[in-house]
């Protein structure tokens, strides 16, 4: 059965590597669109990323040697300076970009964005889709030719013809990005070649990558939920099939799992190591489905079910509170969704790091994509002001600890915080304010992950140890940086064909004994072109 998009759809979509069709080429893994010429993995493969340059922040609280997001127990007292004077032209920018939350107050009524326009240097006016619906505003908005300044192209919601459109509506930045170019820009320069990989089209960069976490899905937890077994700890997956069982309570409403199938077998495929999509052995590839490790992972969910161990509702919308009073244990959430709860929830949260299924399972953690698409700049935009929005987006990507990180993502102290102590607290004007329009600015431009929870160290550390436990195990996808014109064509037909017969496995409408036949099909319908393409890119360096 299909799911409709919803928030955490789509950010799970981003990080466990099932992302619907739409973009060419990128976050490593495009190519061509329907009807555009193949030839975007070569053009590609030539073109030199941005020199990254890190940028300079304050100290860590805690160690970042195993590849830790820089975390951070009080709030520095000393923030560094990264744009030296308002970027901005004076004259008003208009973007396109969604929201997950309600909508922000109007211009008129948000001091928050108010202070931003100064600090920017030019008035910001976004329009928002708030929810689902973002691909029929942007389709709209491009049928009528009426383009903002800047548009946010999504890597997971089914745009079309992405680089014929790229091409056609929005200007080349390619000269002003690549190489030492990016120096002029030093807060973009810190976002790294994983983030700026997904802004790549055709070999040549139609906009600036908006950074997301490098760290994939989290299989949370309520820890009380899971005290009377010892604690979410497992030794194997019968170990843990064995401790959930205890745990289900029928009478009492209570299921160990939430009901997000497809979600649960991409955890348990990392205990058993399946490869983040795709293994690499020799020059060949191996696609996930076709390995015995995510089988294996299938059957387990397959257990699972039938043992009733699912919340038994699969269109369940609200989870949280029925994790948060104890009736669900455990559930799928993307990194961010992982650090949002840290900030938020008042339950006892935790996380399960990957485990060895069997005793000859080794257990990995798969990577994100690291970037959340990317923002292009739209032809109707003078050439001759091209520079002024890059220099825009540069405050908006400003790292942890810098003054504009602290106004983007806070507002104005003593007006939308207070600072008690080391801990930023929202006064009543900032919840309603600086949330609600920062999550729209953060999809056009975003600054790298940075770990600090306010008034919470506690929670600070619980994901920081989380990040130190699975960086050893972190296995980034082979195929990134290389690309696929089959890709863009076919991965919306695949994922959505393949997400509802593995539904169909584990739920028990399809018997195990049709999965050879299923991995055929798909690999049929455009999985072994897919590897074949690839493959040869792989062999060409």
């Amino acid at each position: 059965m299909s799911s409709p998009m919803s928030r955490r759809g789509f950010l799970g979509l981003a990080l466990a590597g099932v992302t619907v069709a739409g973009l060419s080429a990128c976050g490593g893994e495009g190519g061509g669109a329907a009807g555009v010429k193949k030839g975007g993995a070569e053009l590609s493969k030539k073109l030199v990323l941005p020199t990254f340059t890190a940028a300079k922040i304050p100290t860590p609280d805690l160690p970042v040697d195993a590849g830790q997001d820089p975390a951070y127990l009080k709030y520095p007292t000393e923030l560094i300076k990264s744009v030296a004077t308002p970027p901005g032209d004076g004259k008003k920018i208009t973007s396109l970009t969604q929201t997950w939350d309600v909508a922000p107050p109007s211009p008129a009524d948000n001091a928050y964005l108010q202070e931003l326009n100064k600090a920017l240097g030019s008035e910001w006016s976004m329009n928002i889709v708030v929810g689902d619906g973002y691909p029929d505003k942007f389709n709209a908005i491009i049928a009528s030719d009426d383009l903002p300044d800047l548009v946010w192209f999504p890597p997971n919601q089914g745009l079309q013809r992405v680089p014929e459109l790229l091409a056609a509506k929005f200007h080349d930045l390619t000269p002003y990005l690549t190489g030492d170019a990016i120096k002029k820009y030093p807060n973009l320069a810190n976002l790294g070649d994983v983030a700026w990989k997904s802004a790549v089209t055709d070999g040549r960069l139609h906009g600036v990558a908006v950074t997301y976490s490098k760290f994939g899905q989290v299989f949370c937890v309520n820890q009380d939920y899971w005290q009377p077994v010892g604690g979410a700890t497992f030794t194997s997956a019968d170990d843990f099939l064995e401790k959930t069982k205890q745990l289900l309570d029928v009478k009492k409403n209570k299921y160990p799992l939430e009901p997000s199938y497809v979600n649960h077998v991409h955890m348990f495929s990392q205990w058993y190591g399946a490869p983040n999509l795709w293994r690499l052995e020799g020059g060949k590839l191996t696609h996930w489905y076709e390995t015995p490790e995510y089988l294996a992972a299938v059957e387990l969910a397959v257990k699972a079910f039938k043992a009733n161990l699912f919340w038994p509702d699969p269109a369940l919308a609200t989870i949280k509170d029925k994790v948060a009073n104890g009736q669900i244990g455990a559930y799928v959430e993307s990194f961010p969704g992982f650090i949002n709860d840290a900030k938020t929830q008042k339950y006892n949260l935790g996380a399960i790091v990957p485990f060895a299924a069997t005793p000859s399972s080794k257990p990995v953690y798969n990577a994100g994509l690291g970037s959340v698409g990317f923002t292009a700049i739209s032809n109707k935009v003078d050439k001759a002001r091209i520079e002024t929005l890059l220099g825009v987006l540069n405050y908006l990507a400003a790292p942890f600890g810098t003054e504009e990180y602290q106004l983007v993502n806070f507002g104005v102290e003593g007006t939308h915080f207070t600072n008690e102590g080391g801990d930023l607290v929202f006064t009543d004007k900032g919840k309603a304010e600086v949330p609600t329009t920062w999550q729209p600015l953060s999809f056009v431009l975003n600054a790298p992950s940075a770990l600090f929870m306010p008034g919470q160290p506690d929670r600070t550390k619980l994901v920081h140890e989380f990040q130190t436990k699975v960086s050893p195990m972190l296995q980034q996808r082979v195929t990134t940086g290389h690309f696929s014109d089959t890709y863009t064509q076919k991965i919306g037909e695949l994922t959505t064909m393949a997400s509802d017969t593995i539904v169909d496995f584990v739920t028990g409408r399809k018997p195990l004994s049709e999965w050879k036949s299923f991995v055929k099909k798909y690999m049929d319908k455009g999985g072994n072109a897919m590897k074949a393409e690839y493959e040869a890119s792989i062999a060409k360096g």
